[in-house]
């Protein structure tokens, strides 16, 4: 077995991969970024719409699935 061979069975991770983790952190802050949020003026009323909306409930935890997916699939895609 040559050096290069063995240089290269010692590589983790390709660059691809760390594309991809990449592309799966900023999915998970999106959804983070999404959910944040639904502070009231009034500490009194509490607004239903606000803290109930698409947004919060629906997009930005499909958004972090994504993410944890994508992160999923880079780490067990070959180098």
């Amino acid at each position: 077995m040559s050096q290069k061979e063995t240089k290269k069975s010692l590589v983790l991770f390709g660059k691809s991969n760390y594309k991809w983790m990449l592309v799966g952190v900023v999915f998970i802050a999106a959804g983070m970024l999404l959910m944040a949020g639904g502070k009231s003026a009034d500490p009194n009323v509490f607004n239903v719409n606000e803290v109930y909306s698409f947004r919060r409930i629906t997009l930005a935890p499909i958004m972090m699935i994504i993410g944890f997916l994508i992160e999923i699939y880079a780490l067990f895609k070959k180098a």
